[in-house]
């Protein structure tokens, strides 16, 4: 699977995964599963409601999501990546 990132993904990421060593493993591990297979159980992946409807988040951890958008056949697009009241 092919992965893009948004500009807005890029900065959450510098800003609020890298200062922790241990998120940023957990979240590559998460990413990877991801790659793998998109519906994983321990990724809890769903679709979004209201304003993101057309977008679906997928869990790195009990708070930290990922939200993202299929494009194509074998493509994603990461939107954004923090806690559950920062991407939504």
């Amino acid at each position: 699977m092919k992965i893009k990132l948004r500009p807005r993904f890029e900065k959450s990421y510098r800003s609020r995964i890298l200062p922790n060593k241990k998120l940023v493993k957990q979240t590559q591990e998460r990413i990877a599963l991801f790659r793998e297979n998109t519906m994983h159980p321990l990724l809890k992946n769903h679709p979004l409601t209201g304003a993101k409807r057309e977008l679906r988040s997928f869990s790195v951890t009990g708070d930290v999501r990922i939200v993202y958008q299929l494009s194509g056949d074998d493509d994603a697009i990461f939107f954004d990546i923090g806690s559950h009241n920062q991407v939504y």
